[in-house]
């Protein structure tokens, strides 16, 4: 298996919490709305979890193994 490209993995973070964040703005405003569709809602705060999820994945990768 080959090792990840530290910059390649650091730009990947980057898109994933710039999406992060814009979902964050897009759940905000939903809230904010008249009448917000709660399975809409519940989609939405799922994916920002499973971005959160994947960021913390590879910044993980970016982190060297220390031996014991």
């Amino acid at each position: 298996m080959t090792t990840p490209n530290p910059e390649l993995i650091q730009h990947r973070i980057i898109e994933l919490e710039v999406e992060h964040r814009d979902l964050d703005a897009v759940i905000d405003a939903f809230i904010l709305s008249a009448r917000p569709d709660e399975l809409q809602l519940r989609r939405l705060k799922k994916r920002k979890l499973q971005l959160k999820d994947h960021i913390t994945l590879l910044r993980m990768q970016l982190v060297p193994d220390v031996p014991a």
